[in-house]
C-alpha cells in the first residue's frame, strides 16, 4: 500500500468507525455532549440523527470507549425485529440467554435486572443504532422500558440514533407518548467546506503525517464539491486519490490525482443530485418521465440506455440514462424517488458511462437482487432485471447493435412483484 511512500503508520481514510480518527466538529462535539448527558440525567430519551455517512456510528464508538466502568451498556444494531425478538436481543446484550422465554418472562427478567443494577449502584444504558428501522410496535416497547423506575429516577437510559426518517417516525401521531419523553434531539449535518478541509488534515495527522502537506491545497474545494462534506464520501475519494498519487510515485496528492480518482469512481458533483424526478405512487397509472426542468435545453447528450421501473406487473416510469449518476431512494432528495417502506432513504445508484452502466447498493436495508442473488455492485447488461424492494428495474441498452430480443426473465409487462 501507500503507507511507506506517504510516511504514515495507518491508513487515514478507512471506512471502519475507528474512534481514534473521530473529527469533533462543533456539531459532532455537541451531539457527543448530548449522548454523555444520558449517563447523568435519567428523564427522557436522547435522539441523534444524521445522513448516511455523517459519522453517527464513529461517534457512538467513541462515546462507548469513554464510558466509566459502572455503566452497563446494551448496543442494538439489528433493528428489523418484532417486539419479542427485540426484547430478547436486549437481554442477550445484558448476558442472558432468553430465546426460550415468552414475552412476559422476558419483560419480568428485564425489570428484575434493571432493579438489581440500580441497587448495585450501576447505571444501565440502552443504545439503539439504525433506529429508523424500528416498527411502531417496537418503539412502543422501548417507551414502556423507559418507564421502569425507582422512587427517585428511571432505571434505564436510552439513546436512539438513526437516519433522518427517524424524526419523521417519532413525529407520527401514533408515537406522541414516546415523543413527549424525548429530552434532547440533535441532527448531524454534513461538514462545511472549512470543516471538510480540517477533517482531511485531522485524519492525516492521526495517521502520522506530522503536519506534512499531503493533499495540495487546491484539491480541497474539489473534494467538497464531489462529497458535499459527507465524511464517508470524503474518505472514499481521498483514499482513491492517494492511490492515484501512489501510482505515479508521488508523496503529494495533486489536482490531477484527484481528477483521476473522480473518473475512477465515476462520480458527479454532489450538487448535481438536486435535479430530481419523482416516481408516481403505486396506485397511479404508468407514466413516462419528463425531462427535468433544470436541464439546459441546448444540451444534447447521447443516451446510453433506459431503465423501466415496475411494480405489481405494471410499468410505473421510464427514465433515459446519460453519462452520470442517478440515485434511487425513498425520499424526495433522490434522482428517482420510490415511495415505498421497503426502499431505504438512499437505496442504490446507477452510474452510467459511455461504455458501461453499473448499479450499486448504497448500504440499503433490503438490498438489491439480480436473479435472486443479493449484489453490492453489478454491471448491467441489456435486459437485466434488478429487484429493489418490491419493485423491479429493467435495464435496456440503447447501444445494442442487434435488434433486442425478448429477455429470458420476461418483459416489463410480465414483471412480478416478489412475495412477502
Amino acid at each position: 500500500m501507500y503507507l511507506e511512500l506517504f510516511k504514515l503508520h495507518e491508513l487515514p481514510f478507512r471506512l471502519s468507525p475507528d474512534p481514534q480518527f473521530l473529527y469533533l466538529s462543533k456539531q459532532h462535539a455537541r451531539a457527543k455532549a448530548y449522548m454523555e448527558s444520558t449517563v447523568w440525567f435519567t428523564d427522557g430519551f436522547v435522539v441523534i440523527t444524521g445522513e448516511i455517512g455523517a459519522g453517527k456510528t464513529t461517534l457512538i464508538e467513541t462515546f462507548l470507549r469513554e464510558l466509566q466502568p459502572e455503566v452497563v451498556v446494551a448496543v442494538i444494531n439489528q433493528t428489523q425485529l418484532n417486539p419479542t425478538a427485540f426484547l430478547q436481543t436486549v437481554l442477550v446484550q445484558f448476558g442472558f440467554t432468553p430465546f426460550q422465554m415468552k414475552k412476559p418472562e422476558v419483560l419480568a427478567t428485564l425489570n428484575q435486572f434493571l432493579m438489581q443494577m440500580h441497587e448495585a449502584g450501576r447505571k444501565v444504558l440502552l443504545i439503539i443504532d439504525e433506529a429508523q428501522n424500528l416498527s411502531h410496535r417496537v418503539l412502543e416497547e422501548v417507551r414502556m422500558l423507559s418507564g421502569v423506575e425507582t422512587a427517585k429516577e428511571k432505571a434505564l437510559r436510552i439513546i436512539l440514533a438513526g437516519q433522518p426518517e427517524l424524526n419523521d417516525k417519532l413525529n407520527s401521531p401514533e408515537l406522541v407518548q414516546l415523543t413527549q419523553r424525548v429530552r434532547l434531539r440533535f441532527h448531524l449535518a454534513a461538514l462545511s467546506k472549512t470543516e471538510t478541509a480540517a477533517y482531511i488534515e485531522h485524519r492525516l495527522e492521526v495517521a502520522g503525517s506530522q503536519g506534512r502537506r499531503i493533499f495540495a491545497e487546491e484539491t480541497h474545494p474539489t473534494i467538497f464539491r464531489y462529497t458535499g462534506g459527507v465524511p464517508r464520501l470524503v474518505n472514499t475519494l481521498c483514499d482513491t486519490a492517494m492511490m492515484a498519487a501512489f501510482g505515479r510515485d508521488s508523496d503529494t496528492v495533486s489536482a490531477a490525482d484527484l481528477d483521476s480518482a473522480i473518473r475512477e469512481l465515476q462520480w458527479v458533483e454532489f450538487a448535481s443530485m438536486t435535479s430530481r424526478l419523482q416516481v408516481p405512487s403505486l396506485n397511479l397509472p404508468p407514466a413516462a418521465a419528463a425531462p427535468s426542468p433544470q436541464d439546459p435545453p441546448h444540451e444534447k447528450v447521447q443516451p446510453v440506455g433506459r431503465i423501466l421501473l415496475a411494480s405489481g406487473g405494471k410499468t410505473l416510469v421510464e427514465r433515459t440514462l446519460t453519462p452520470g449518476r442517478l440515485v434511487i431512494g425513498r425520499t424526495p432528495d433522490n434522482d428517482l424517488q420510490i415511495d415505498s417502506k421497503f426502499i431505504s432513504r438512499h437505496h442504490c445508484q446507477i452510474v452510467t458511462q459511455s461504455d458501461a452502466c453499473v448499479i450499486e447498493d448504497l448500504n440499503s436495508t433490503n438490498g438489491i437482487y439480480v436473479q435472486s442473488k443479493r449484489v453490492r455492485r453489478y454491471n448491467l447488461n441489456d435486459g437485466d432485471v434488478v429487484q429493489v424492494g418490491q419493485h423491479e428495474i429493467m435495464y435496456l441498452d440503447d447501444r445494442a447493435q442487434r435488434p433486442r430480443t425478448q429477455p429470458d426473465h420476461g418483459d416489463t409487462t410480465h414483471l412480478e412483484e416478489p412475495g412477502g
